[in-house]
């Protein structure tokens, strides 16, 4: 061991954590993920004809896909394989009716999508027989590691998901058009020894990537029609308020164009805030600590959030966060995934 190399990281840790970082508690937890699992990325589908019974859909990266009800109860496991990270929009050509469900299958190195009917999701959890199919409804080869994985639309290129690579820089744009998935374009994150978590925001046609690894590095890409990615945006590095592995990042909107970042700093188990607009200031970091049984989160990886109305627990939107180490008593540490009310992040930066 170079004790010299270590001891620098060490403190490289200690000088960077936020002191003035707020805390905030879990609302529930689901089950930790078996043995032989190991939990990776959230997805939140918000129930468009039933908020309250809405569904989060968590990722056992070795198994499948898990689905909880808004209580962190498990409702179904769909063994669909080695599914690293997941994300969801609604159909643009049918919102209300159609889901189009995304995720990263290392099975077989595809994009996998799954086609979702609104109202059968419904249905199924009032009638406790949620019955996602395994085999996506299409599947495209992506002919790398395949990693992370984020939906989007865009105005020129309509439905559209982004994965990046396991161990590389590649990053592939693919689009669902005609009931057709089909590779779009592929670039290279910048100089990136690996891409990690990625979102896309909509509104403002902005792919955000982190980079883990050697750096530790959060960027910014607008996405075009001539999809030129030369306009690319450093937002934060170790250097800065990143400590360790940038992991998963997330959007909450606070309108249409305007909103927070949120980036799991997963080295001092942190959440940072940024601006969501341009230059995507650095606002705050907070943790998430033990609510009596339920303990606090560490070592996170994936993070979704939703700024809508989703309950009396969850007024202004709910995060789902990935906790690395699930403490229970009496058994073996696995990962599980913890829901958070967004209203304490908001009201401990006293906004309303």
């Amino acid at each position: 061991m170079n004790i010299t190399k270590t001891y620098k990281y060490f403190l490289l840790i200690i000088l960077t954590i936020n002191i003035n970082a707020f805390e905030i508690t879990p609302n529930a937890e689901t089950p930790q993920v078996p043995i032989n699992g190991d939990a990776d990325d959230p997805a939140i589908w918000v129930n468009p004809f039933d908020p309250n019974n809405s569904i989060v859909f968590g990722t056992d990266k070795y198994n499948g896909i898990y689905a909880y009800n808004m209580n962190a109860e498990k409702l179904t496991f769909i063994k669909a394989g080695k599914i690293n990270n997941i994300d969801l929009r609604p159909a643009s050509y049918d919102k209300k009716n159609t889901t189009l469900f995304y995720g990263s299958n290392r099975s077989n190195n595809t994009l996998g999508l799954w086609i979702l009917n609104n109202k059968e999701l419904n249905t199924q959890i009032k009638t406790s027989a949620l019955d996602m199919p395994i085999n996506p409804s299409y599947s495209g080869d992506a002919n790398m590691i395949v990693y992370g994985v984020c939906a989007g639309y865009h105005p020129y290129f309509g439905d559209i998901a982004f994965i990046t690579e396991d161990m590389g820089s590649k990053v592939q744009l693919w689009g669902f058009k005609n009931k057709s998935l089909s590779l779009i374009h592929e670039f290279k994150n910048a100089d990136a020894a690996q891409s990690e978590g990625c979102v896309y925001d909509d509104e403002n046609q902005t792919l955000f990537i982190s980079e883990e690894q050697d750096r530790g590095i959060l960027r910014a890409y607008k996405i075009n029609n001539d999809l030129n990615m030369s306009d690319v945006t450093i937002i934060d590095t170790r250097d800065g308020n990143i400590v360790g592995d940038p992991e998963g990042v997330t959007i909450y909107k606070t309108s249409s164009h305007e909103g927070y970042l949120i980036l799991s700093s997963q080295g001092d188990s942190k959440f940072n805030l940024y601006d969501r607009k341009y230059p995507y200031d650095y606002i705050d970091s907070f943790s998430i600590k033990n609510n009596g049984d339920i303990d606090e989160v560490t070592d996170t990886d994936g993070v979704d959030v939703t700024h809508l109305n989703l309950g009396p627990e969850y007024p202004l939107g709910l995060m789902v966060v990935q906790d690395g180490n699930n403490s229970v008593k009496n058994k073996v540490n696995k990962q599980n995934f913890k829901f958070v009310s967004f209203k304490q992040v908001l009201n401990s930066l006293n906004i309303k």
